[in-house]
């Protein structure tokens, strides 16, 4: 994978800068819309010829390079093959990372390859949009939460290092942020057990709490739900609770994937409150999976759970009515699909089994599809 693909990634690249410029300085909607579609079928067509498997299911459904007109109209790949065959259009020589969907135990894990080029694009994409959906945007709103911008947030990850856990594409990506908006004052305070399983290091997270507090500098703790539970049992285990300080935030991502306990978010919302002293409107939502590049996030309106979810501008959700295979009206439910531009190197359109609610741009999750397996990056249903 050289030149074509070097090509499209300038071009997605110019796009990105464009879409993420102040609205004033961007170029008009219809031309951004304009230029979405563009891109989306300059990735397909890339994609039809160098993936085999995504050559293969097109043909299957009728569909050549230069046949489309709309990103609507993309084939999906569903989420499932990635457990069952290589998704790329990477030759063996040129992986240098395999992410792997964690799921629950006794699964099969989806897997992710990438090269070089891929995981720069990665980066391009889950940077900025969490950059401007945590921190840039966080005040732009009336919830309760205010900030000092002249308090650094001191930050905390209950997920495992990148070195510790290769695999994983949310090591990699929370890795990723400590280095760029952490600091050096950031911690990690996920571990990996003796069998595997991602465990919180409770003397190293209470310290880094007792820092916080001690310093007056707002907290962003980045975990999985079950994550949480297991701080909340440390916490409860060393009789320890916290009021952090004003504007500290939570984003949590993932499910429970039988690894603690399950929450309704209602009780995950009461332990980070009542524990850390973070209210519900402190509480961000990542919808992430290792099968794609973006992340949607939303934050929460009420104890009950997240917002309407969003994309940022260079992956779009489509919902579609499982019944009919139509895209589903606004407020009606369906499953979750994905036009995601930034995954170069493996497929740009993927089904989910995950059940959403159409909301404006965006989409609310209820849940996976009855009899679906739980994926690695779930989220619970409200």
């Amino acid at each position: 994978m050289n030149t074509p693909f070097n090509a499209y990634i300038g071009h997605l690249s110019s796009w990105m800068n464009r879409w993420l410029a102040p609205s004033g300085a961007r170029s008009g909607a219809a031309g951004l819309e304009s230029e979405f579609n563009r891109l989306a079928l300059e990735l397909f067509n890339l994609q039809c010829v160098h993936n085999p498997v995504y050559r293969d299911l097109c043909r299957a459904r009728g569909v050549s390079p230069g046949s489309l007109d709309s990103w609507r109209d993309l084939p999906a790949v569903p989420a499932a093959a990635f457990k069952e065959l290589p998704v790329t259009c990477l030759a063996a020589n040129e992986v240098t990372t395999t992410f792997c969907s964690s799921g629950t135990t006794g699964q099969s894990p989806s897997r992710h390859f990438h090269s070089p080029f891929s995981l720069m694009a990665y980066e391009a994409s889950f940077l900025p949009w969490f950059r401007r959906q945590a921190l840039e945007n966080w005040n732009n709103s009336t919830e309760s939460i205010i900030s000092d911008a002249s308090k650094p947030l001191q930050w905390i990850s209950l997920i495992p290092a990148r070195a510790a856990a290769p695999s994983s594409s949310l090591a990699y990506m929370i890795s990723t942020l400590l280095e760029r908006f952490g600091g050096e004052s950031s911690s990690t305070c996920g571990s990996i057990g003796g069998g595997g399983e991602w465990e919180v290091d409770a003397r190293r997270l209470i310290d880094a709490l007792d820092q916080a507090m001690v310093s007056d500098r707002p907290v962003m703790i980045l975990g999985t739900a079950f994550n949480l539970v297991h701080l909340f049992d440390r916490l409860t285990e060393a009789g320890r609770r916290f009021q952090l300080p004003a504007g500290s935030r939570v984003m949590e991502t993932g499910g429970y994937k039988g690894r603690s306990r399950t929450l309704i978010p209602a009780e995950l919302a009461d332990g980070i409150r009542s524990l850390l002293g973070i209210p519900f409107d402190g509480i961000l939502t990542e919808y992430g999976m290792s099968e794609l590049s973006s992340q949607a996030y939303a934050r929460w309106p009420h104890p009950a759970g997240p917002g309407e979810l969003a994309f940022p501008g260079w992956a779009r959700p489509l919902v579609i009515s499982p019944e009919t295979g139509v895209e589903a009206a606004e407020g009606e439910t369906g499953l979750l699909r994905i036009v995601d531009l930034a995954n170069v190197a493996s497929v740009l359109c993927l089904q989910t089994e995950d059940l959403v609610v159409r909301r404006k741009s965006g989409f609310q999750l209820l849940g996976r599809r009855p009899a679906a397996e739980a994926r690695g990056c779930s989220l619970t249903s409200a």
